[in-house]
This record gives structure tokens, sequence and C-alpha cells, in this order.
């Protein structure tokens, strides 16, 4: 089997090898990676290998792609179990961003694990077990879209969804060496999707490539009318990079690494490939973006979260992971009066934010501002998780899109990532970037030792 999404395409239509027998592939890789945390409930291999047999329509953009699914992301016929047995149910349809993924050619072949409600960035806070770190297996493998990440960068499948709300699309993309886009605000429906935080969330992509997940968006994105937070929003068109480019940065002394030297070593490297490039490095005050960031789990959109839980919370405490009760259950003490006081304060700072970039075309900001190993967040679960969301918990809150690159790994093998951020309905703009830098790595692909992006 190819790689990549287009080259297992490619494949299938001058009939180098069929469907059929990539979808067994990605089984037999699956067994020999031998990770049973990745995915919360496999589909039966008989099952997708017959459905990837039965495409006729080569044309079709992802043409027997084998595809993976974050398990609070609705699969018709399969359970949805947003990490909690206790509320696991039998999807009934497929969410609309599977729908699609499957319309254009894609196999399902399992539901992958996650933080528990999509409640966290670590990959730790699950029943099912910690997925292993695809590129280094002390290392947490991010989250809250941990499995999705893993089963790419591992090479089990070349494309996956998963969701982001707060960084969960762009931390575990960042830990295992892959691309992570998350789209514009309301650009991809989320129908079918388990709400973290409903006003904020995203379906996201995980890929090996930056042409693999516009691929993938481009199937995917488009205003749904059973999503009431569905947008209308333009896609624009993948292509090269444009020239003088302005690229945000923090003002030197204002970046967070949080003592790990070798990201921030790993982060001026970047800074200085992306100047190769052509693009205009500028300064910014990052503050504001700190106190939005701030604003997600220490306002009031922590009641969000407990919306979905809520059930459980009352009939079943126990069911929950600690943590994620903890969380949740810190949901329940805002009142009305914090929520707006939080709302105006937020409109404050989406204006700071429009300022900024009037001056700029796009934010590159680390990923993760350090890495854990999976000890050291189990011993300090709360305080290292909210460090992980330093550089992603305000982007859905200022309406950004976002999209992580692998950039770099440290002298210990520990892969960093960068993360590009402009208004929303810059996704285009953002893939453009991202793909000139990526080729220009020469990283090999996610766990893949000697791929190259293209």
């Amino acid at each position: 089997m190819a790689e990549t999404a287009a080259a297992i395409v490619a494949a299938h239509k001058d009939g180098r090898i069929a469907p059929g027998d990539t979808v067994a592939v990605a089984y037999e890789r699956l067994r020999a990676h031998g990770d049973p945390a990745i995915f919360i409930t496999l589909r039966e291999e008989a099952d997708a290998v017959a459905e990837a047999r039965a495409l006729t329509d080569a044309t079709l953009p992802l043409y027997g792609v084998p595809l993976v699914v974050k398990d609070n992301i609705d699969v018709a016929g399969m359970p949805t179990t947003a990490a909690c047995p206790a509320f696991a149910h039998t999807a009934h349809h497929d969410a609309t961003a599977v729908a699609r993924l499957r319309a254009a050619g894609c196999i399902v072949i399992g539901k992958t694990n996650l933080d528990q409600f999509a409640t966290g960035l670590n990959g730790t806070r699950s029943p099912y077990g910690v997925p292993r770190n695809a590129i280094k297996v002390e290392l947490i493998p991010g989250g809250s879209s941990s499995g999705s990440a893993v089963a790419v960068a591992a090479g089990i499948v070349p494309l996956s969804l998963g969701t982001d709300t707060a960084g969960s699309g762009r931390i575990p993309a960042g830990l295992n060496n892959i691309v992570g886009l998350k789209p514009s605000l309301g650009l991809v429906s989320t129908y079918g999707v388990v709400p973290a935080c409903r006003t904020l969330d995203c379906v996201s992509v995980f890929s090996l490539t930056i042409e693999d997940a516009w691929t993938a968006l481009t199937v995917i994105a488009g205003p749904d009318d059973k999503d009431p937070y569905s947008r209308r929003r333009e896609l624009g068109e993948l292509c090269a990079m444009p020239a003088h480019i302005r690229l945000g940065v923090p003002r030197t002394g204002y970046r967070q690494f949080f003592g790990d030297r070798d990201f921030e070593a790993a982060y001026d490297a970047a800074l200085a490939r992306f100047a190769k490039l052509g693009c205009v490095i500028g300064e910014i005050d990052i503050e504001p973006f700190y106190e939005t960031a701030r604003l997600l789990y220490e306002g009031p959109w922590v009641a969000e979260r407990a919306i979905a839980a809520k059930p459980i919370l009352d009939s079943d405490p126990d069911a929950l992971h600690p943590v994620t009760r903890k969380i949740i259950t810190g949901g329940l003490k805002p009142t009305a009066m914090d929520a707006f006081t939080a709302f105006y304060r937020l409109e404050e700072l989406r204006r700071v934010a429009e300022k900024t970039f009037g001056q700029l075309d796009a934010l590159a900001l680390p990923t993760a501002p350090t890495a854990y190993t999976v000890a050291q967040l189990l011993s300090d679960p709360i305080q290292l998780n909210s460090r992980l969301g330093t550089y992603t918990n305000f982007v859905n809150l200022l309406d950004l899109c976002g999209l992580a690159v692998p950039a770099a790994f440290t002298e210990n093998g520990i892969p960093f990532g960068i993360t590009l951020l402009a208004p929303g309905g810059q996704d285009a703009l953002l893939a453009s970037i991202g793909q000139a830098f990526h080729a220009d790595t020469r990283l090999p692909l996610g766990a893949l030792k000697g791929s190259r992006p293209d």
C-alpha cells in the first residue's frame, strides 16, 4: 500500500493495487503495530474489504482510501462512546463529514480512542488505554484526538478525522510529526459530533501531507442544514505560497516553553526557515491571545462541556474519568453573570486580534510549548495539560483557522511542530504556506522512515 492518500488513489486508478487489497493491508498494519489502545471499535475487516471492492467510480477524489474516525463522531452502525462506556450508543446515521468522505471513496475501518468527551490535550484520559506515541513511546500521544493521530503517524491509514475545540486536532499532530488541519468555524458541519463546546467545535483532519488534508477538506467543507452552526465560507484553492508573506511571532521574552530549550531552539530554527522561504517575520504582542486562551477553561465555556456529559454526571458519575469529572463538574459553577462578563471581554479581545491581523497574514507559533512523557502528565494532569494549550486554546474563541505542520526533531528525537493561524476563511492561504514549509523541511512522514512530503 502506498503511504499517502494521493499515492493510494493514483495506484488504484492505474490498477497497481485494488481498493480491497489496500484496505486489507491497513488491517495487516494495524495488527503488526500491536497497539490495542488506538481503537475503541474496529469494523469487521471482511465488511470493509467488501465495501472497497464494491467501489466502481475511479474518478472519486479519495477512491478506496482507508479512513479512521474519532469516536465522538458518528459512523452508522458503529458505537459512539466518546471514550465513556456508559455513554455508548449505536449511531443510526453517519456524521455529515463521514458521509461526505465515504461518498468520495473513503472506507472507514474503525473508531479511534480519545480523551473522554474530548476533554484534554494529552491522550491519557480514557478507560480504553493510552495510545502509544508513534515517534517515541514514552511520550504522550497528544489529545484529545489521540488514536486518530497515532493511526496516521504509524502508517495504518493515511487519513483520519478528529475534532478540535481547544487544540485537539493540532497538539496530537505536533507530537506525532503529522499534519493537523483545523478548519474555519462552520466550514465543516459538526452534525453527528458529540459536542464538547458546541459553539466552538470543529471537525479536523489528520494526514501525512498537506495535499491529503486539503483534498479531504474540499470534500467535507460546505454548509449543512442539519448543523445550525454551519456557515457558508469560501474555501479558496491550494496554490504556491504567495511572495512576502507577513508572519507574526511573539516578542522575545514573551514566548513560553516552560524551560524546554530544545523546543525554543527548534522554534527559532523554524522561523529562520520561513525567512529563507521569503516570509517577513514581525513580532506582535501575544498577551491578548494568552488572555483569550485562559478564558476557555477559566471562563464560562467550560459550562458547555458539561452539557453532553450531564446525564452521566447525574446518573453514574463514577463512569467518568476522575480528571474529566473534575473539569466537567467545574462547568456547573459559572453563573449567567459570569458568562456575559466573559462574552464582553472576549469581544474586546477579538477587536485586538483583528488589529493584529490587519498588519500580517498569519501567526506562526509553536504547536505545543513542550512535550511530556505519559508518566509526567499523569503526575500533574491538569497543570501540564493546561500548558499544552498555551498556543491553541484561544484559536476557536477568536474564530481563527489553523494548520499544524511538522517542523523538526530535537536532538532527543522528539517531534516539534509549527502551527499557522489566520482569520476564519483563510484556510487556503495557510495550506499554501504550510505546504511550502513542510516540503522544505524534508522530514519523514509521520513515523515512516525515508518518506518525504511532496
